[in-house]
């Protein structure tokens, strides 16, 4: 959940933190990162909704934290080292006091030191034959590894590991083959045009192919790793820092936070193709119908981006094995200026494209819509929001309540007789757009509360009087539902304005962040990046926080998240859970829930696929939480024999069909017949809706709402 942070709002610290956060402009990257520890810091104590006291305490905290995001695996550092960092264990909260680099350049250069080493230890490895005849074994669960005594444990660590991944592309390519054979089959039987290519290979050529496999993997990940800059670990480190404070208090490096506005607002200034890396090259991947590369009509999918002109008249600068993300940079750039891509074509050829930069919209961020055409004849709006997007910075950028608001419109058009909102894995956006949704399906009133780290509690209402659907209407969650999903579904619950589907509980998280740029409040030109920042907490109009207990389904169905540990209240450092006063407002419409879910209850029971899908979701949670896996060939393959049984017996979740019939909007269809993508995007999107046993069950719910 994000708000505005606005300029009047901020005044109020004004005074004080212009006082601590000034600095003089710093003159490298040291200096730079000890700026932001300090910057950090202080924004931490004075505008963090419940700062903690910067102490040894607090210190030992971040320590772990640290450790664990540095080297989950216990992979990487010898114990002996461990022990020379644990004694900065209590120091942490001195360190970040006077922007002290001392623990993060210990670690970090360490880290740089060993992973050279282990790449060595990879590539002799993978230059000799690998016996995979052995008893040995890997250890899955990170809880119960120790940090590796000398060298040699950490190569035989290295070994297993490299033994594991290798055994993982062996059982690939078993299910390939299987996979070709089937089709194969399936064409003869059907006495169909054979074009099915199988390459049956023997066990010891298929240890050779997954063995050169890995060999690429390897490689590909040890060069990502020396291209990775310091200041990306300082990222890691600061986030250490911020997430003790509570898991939605980030530092974001100026790259990231772009990263972050592009998703959140759902544009981008660019091309309009996807970039992505491929063995070292950064390849042209999907392109945008309609936006500059599409209309260039000289840029393919595949194409190989040599050089990049960020800017006109500066030399084009060689891409060549860079990261994807900062190849991406290059390209981004301001609306209306020129970039030009040098391509390597497919046919070996170079061409250079020049392009003028132009507004692409993402639209996987948006709310889309389609009809469901029941089997009582009625018909049936569904309506997908995948975040509340918004855009502050421009007034006639698309924002969720405008979204939503039109597919309303175009529903009612067809003349549907109810509305099914779906903010499944919605993680939330801006707390004022979930107010506007409010006054699209009800009359004025409260929506939540919000309350400040002195204790103020404030009202935000809905002030229209003129809702666009006043029909039935369902909400279908899950566990990935967080922050403003829960805030509409906790307010369409309290009011009994709409029936609430899904998972028992929704994620939990009840907090709000605004983003506090650090180089505000320094003297400098530098881009410090930005935290976000926990500022406020939620609560229904009900009092209710929806923080680690989110908001509970009406009609509860558990899912394939439904065993593993999602949500707010597995995270050690998430803030409590609390209650104030209950609004004062009028529930609109009661809503017979009980009669509902009975009769749910009783359909979901009897759904044989529903039962399976469960089986499913304990099966694989069960798998993840396994500790160890042997690395003996056999073994291994007995293993994977007895998982592929398994999933055999699971593969009629994939075929389901739910019989629900869909129809596009017109407008889509004639889009479809020009924008390929699109069309591929629609096709994809109907195909997984009539795989969708719980939206099939949400469909029998609103059919019996009157």
């Amino acid at each position: 959940m994000f708000k505005k942070f606005k300029l009047n709002r901020l005044l109020f610290f004004a005074p004080l933190v212009t006082l601590m956060f000034c600095f003089n402009a710093p003159q490298n990257d040291d200096e730079k990162m000890q700026t932001i520890m300090i910057s950090v810091k202080n924004t931490l104590s004075y505008l963090h909704y419940s700062p903690k006291p910067i102490n040894d305490a607090y210190s030992a905290d971040v320590y772990d934290k640290y450790m664990e995001m540095i080297d989950p695996g216990k992979r990487f550092f010898l114990q002996s080292e461990v022990d020379e960092f644990s004694k900065h264990r209590t120091k942490l909260d001195d360190y970040l006091n006077r922007g002290d680099l001392t623990f993060y350049k210990l670690t970090v250069d360490k880290l740089y030191d060993r992973t050279a080493e282990i790449e060595k230890y990879s590539q002799e490895i993978l230059s000799k034959p690998i016996n995979f005849e052995e008893n040995d074994e890997l250890i899955l669960e990170p809880k119960l590894k120790k940090y590796p005594q000398n060298q040699e444990e950490l190569k035989n660590e290295w070994k297993k590991f490299i033994k594991y991944n290798i055994l993982q592309e062996i059982e690939t390519l078993n299910a390939k083959e299987e996979t070709q054979r089937e089709k194969k089959d399936s064409v003869n039987r059907l006495k169909l045009k054979d074009t099915i290519k199988l390459e049956i290979l023997t066990p010891a050529q298929k240890q050779v192919k997954a063995t050169e496999e890995v060999k690429d993997l390897m490689t590909s990940m040890f060069k990502r790793f020396q291209k990775r800059k310091k200041m990306d670990w300082f990222s890691v480190y600061m986030n250490a820092y911020t997430e003790v404070f509570d898991p939605h208090t980030n530092y974001f490096s100026p790259q990231d936070k772009e990263d972050f506005d592009v998703n959140f607002v759902g544009k981008v200034i660019g091309i309009g193709a996807t970039i992505q890396e491929s063995k070292g090259k950064i390849k042209i991947g999907t392109l945008v119908v309609g936006a500059p590369a599409w209309k260039s009509k000289q840029i393919s999918e595949g194409d190989e981006i040599l050089k990049v002109q960020s800017k006109k008249g500066e030399e084009p600068i060689n891409v060549t094995g860079m990261l994807v993300d900062e190849a991406v940079r290059f390209i981004r750039g301001e609306k209306g200026t020129e970039v030009v891509l040098t391509l390597k074509k497919k046919d070996g050829t170079i061409k250079e494209v020049k392009m003028i930069r132009e507004e692409v919209a993402i639209e996987d961020t948006f709310a889309r819509s389609i009809i469901i055409n029941g089997a009582n004849g009625k018909k049936y709006g569904f309506i997908n929001l995948p975040s509340f997007n918004a855009d502050f910075e421009d007034a006639k950028g698309r924002n969720a309540s405008d979204d939503i608001k039109a597919e309303l419109i175009k529903l009612k058009a067809q003349n549907v007789e109810g509305i099914i909102l779906d903010l499944r894995n919605n993680g939330g956006g801006s707390l004022t757009e979930v107010v506007d949704i409010m006054g699209l399906f009800m009359n004025n009133g409260p929506v939540v509360q919000v309350k400040d780290g002195n204790g103020r509690v404030q009202v935000m209402r809905n002030k229209q009087n003129d809702p666009i659907w006043t029909g039935p209407l369902v909400i279908m969650q899950n566990e990935l539902s967080a922050s403003a999903s829960e805030i509409l579904a906790g307010a369409m619950k309290d009011y009994g304005r709409a029936v609430i589907v899904g998972s028992p509980n929704s994620f939990g998280k009840g907090t709000v962040q605004t983003f506090v740029e650090l180089n505000r409040f320094l003297n400098s030109t530098d881009d410090f990046g930005s935290l976000k920042l926990t500022i406020q907490k939620f609560y229904r109009i009900n009092g209710k926080s929806t923080q680690l207990k989110g908001v509970e389904s009406d009609i509860p169905m558990k899912d394939v998240f439904s065993y593993e540990e999602i949500g707010e209240r597995f995270d050690n450092y998430a803030l409590p859970w609390d209650q104030v006063n209950s609004s004062s407002f009028t529930v609109s419409n009661p809503i017979n829930v009980a009669d509902l879910a009975k009769n749910s209850q009783s359909r979901m029971a009897q759904n044989k696929f529903y039962q399976l899908l469960l089986e499913s979701a304990q099966w694989r949670e069960k798998l993840d939480k396994e500790e160890k896996i042997s690395l003996n060939l056999k073994d291994f393959e007995a293993v994977m024999k007895t998982r592929k049984a398994q999933i055999d017996k699971f593969k009629p979740l994939i075929k389901y069909n739910n019989g629900l019939n869909f129809a596009l909007h017109a407008d889509e269809v004639t889009r479809g017949k020009t924008d390929e993508v699109f069309a591929k995007k629609s096709e994809n999107w109907m195909k997984n809706l009539k795989r969708d046993i719980y939206l099939q069950e949400t469909v029998n719910i609103i059919s019996e709402l009157k």
